[in-house]
């Protein structure tokens, strides 16, 4: 490490010796490591010297991909160089020995990048406080030109690294990612921190490349209320089934009271029922079946720490970043974990409607696609899938099954088949030359109405004949497509501006009439059906069960390594 300390000494020092101290300390530096301590006694000396060590740090960088010591790296290297040469490598975000307005703003944004669902320690924001706690409380450490240095490329990288991440996130592109461009232009980097540079005002510039849609903002918006609650320390674990009923009672309340959901005075033995009704509301806020019994999912959501509901919150905003910049005016939005869905039309939410989505098992797929037509009392031809994987064994063992269940045998000529003239015991996929439709009617398991729109998964919106099942909370029952509560609503909207022709009661009349009519002169409505799990709701976060596992998969992959270091 080369240092020249002692401040009687540095008093000595003139600015003309700095020329040969700076050869000198060249001459016995070690190559594998940059220097750690140049000291500038005259503050206006500092930007010439600042401007020295940059240079010299961004050779170094270069010819380590990077690598400023084994826990930092600087990602844009070649841009770093690009930009402080137009600069004439001086620094841009202090003068002489202090921060400039912009370079503390943007200090304060990697501060609280939490609010922008966003890590701090992905933007050097460890080692920059380290050094800003350095030149705060250390007079020696302000008139070392490395640290000023440092800082200003640590500030520069991170500044690029955060507006990539706020306008595209962490996920990678895959089959529903609806934007096309996936990363900044240099030119556009360059923009930004001249911005930044001009305005001092680096979160308003930062908060330019952020999605609009209200989605991402309403939950935006409520991350303060969550983080002035939240505690990132270690909490304990629930054990269940609990070996001591009474003790496992009083766990439970003590993670009831740290979220506010029970008064601190109540102790186990109390009331139950204010306890029961503390653990309803609970239950509710995160999408579990409000029985006011702490069971196993129950016990799950309350094993998970606010470290991890934050990871949850941030996954969600990069979900959304992966939208384009503007949706249509008219769109079809369905969440998964939510259960439901809404229209939205200029903004304004036209109807919304509980769903039934697909099980576990047989998950409903996320894609993106657009209404072509609605189809009333429609025929339903049941899946290979479910033929062989559900019906089969049923049929097998009492041929009537399928009158029971509405079905019918039809070949391919669409001819009607006895079943009794089936051998089932060697029905197998391969030699299966029929399909299985159910008679069109109020049993149909499409109920009364389908709606279409193109997709490799064979999935469609449609009504159900098992209506009852929307008064359950978990919803999860189909083998893949979505059951619409609303679905009469649906198709009013769809037909809106054809009204002389489709008028709400013309629809009726054909529901009544029990007539099979495929309509479709309006205009493709997008369908966008997503997997967000939590959701901002008047100020507050509501966090939806994670039905198909998918924010375990990301998590692991994108953020398991994501640090909670403020």
């Amino acid at each position: 490490m080369n240092k020249i300390t002692g401040k009687g000494y540095m008093q000595r020092i003139g600015g003309s010796l700095y020329i040969v101290l700076i050869f000198l300390l060249s001459a016995c530096g070690n190559a594998d490591s940059p220097k750690e301590v140049v000291l500038v006694d005259k503050p206006e000396e500092v930007p010439m010297v600042v401007s020295e060590q940059i240079t010299e740090l961004l050779h170094f960088l270069s010819s380590r991909d990077g690598f400023l010591n084994d826990s930092t790296q600087l990602k844009r290297v070649a841009l770093l160089q690009e930009f402080y040469e137009a600069k004439k490598f001086q620094p841009v975000w202090s003068e002489a020995d202090h921060w400039t307005a912009a370079g503390d703003s943007l200090f304060l944004t990697i501060s609280q990048a939490k609010l922008n669902g966003l890590f701090p320690a992905d933007y050097y924001h460890p080692y920059l406080l380290e050094i800003r706690n350095k030149m705060v409380l250390d007079s020696i450490s302000r008139k070392n030109a490395v640290l000023w240095a440092r800082a200003d490329l640590l500030l520069s990288d991170a500044c690029w690294k955060m507006a990539q991440d706020l306008k595209y996130g962490h996920l990678q592109r895959d089959s529903i990612t609806i934007r096309k461009d996936t990363a900044l232009t240099n030119q556009q980097q360059l923009q930004i921190i001249e911005s930044i540079l001009r305005t001092s005002q680096p979160a308003t510039v930062l908060a330019e490349l952020e999605p609009k849609h209200s989605g991402y903002q309403d939950l935006k918006k409520a991350i303060p209320g969550f983080l002035a609650k939240a505690s990132f320390q270690p909490t304990d674990t629930l054990r269940f089934p609990a070996a001591d009923s009474l003790q496992f009672v009083q766990q439970v309340a003590g993670k009831l009271k740290a979220l506010g959901l029970l008064d601190s005075s109540w102790n186990a033995g109390d009331d139950s029922a204010t306890y029961s009704k503390a653990v309803k509301k609970y239950q509710a806020s995160k999408g579990i079946i409000t029985t006011g019994v702490v069971a196993q999912l129950t016990v799950k959501s309350l094993n998970t720490t606010d470290w991890d509901y934050f990871k949850t919150i941030a996954l969600n905003l990069d979900r959304y970043r992966q939208l384009p910049d503007t949706l249509p005016d008219t769109y079809v939005w369905v969440n998964l974990p939510a259960y439901r869905l809404k229209v939205v039309d200029f903004d304004t939410i036209a109807l919304e409607s509980k769903i039934i989505v697909g099980t576990p098992k047989t998950p409903t797929p996320v894609l993106n696609s657009a209404i072509t037509n609605f189809i009333t009392y429609p025929q339903w031809t049941v899946p290979y899938s479910i033929i062989f994987k559900e019906m089969l064994p049923k049929i097998r063992k009492d041929i009537n099954y399928l009158a029971k269940e509405n079905l019918m045998l039809v070949d391919k000529y669409d001819s009607v088949i006895a079943p009794e003239t089936i051998d089932w015991e060697k029905v197998t996929r391969n030699n299966f030359p029929y399909l299985l439709r159910q008679r069109q009617g109020d049993d149909n398991s499409l109920g009364v109405m389908k709606f279409n729109f193109w997709n490799k998964y064979s999935v469609y919106l449609h009504d159900t004949n098992a209506r009852s099942l929307f008064s359950k909370e978990s919803r999860a029952l189909s083998h893949g497509c979505v059951r619409v509560q609303e679905w009469e609503k649906l198709s009013h909207f769809l037909v809106r501006n054809n009204e002389i022709r489709y008028h709400p009661d013309t629809i009726r009349a054909l529901i009544q009439r029990q007539e099979k009519k495929a309509i479709g002169d309006f205009p493709r409505v997008p369908i966008y059906i997503r997997y967000i799990t939590a959701e901002g709701r008047d100020g507050k976060i509501q966090f939806f069960a994670d039905i198909y596992e998918e924010d375990k998969r990301l998590k692991e992959r994108y953020y398991a390594s994501k640090s909670v270091n403020p």
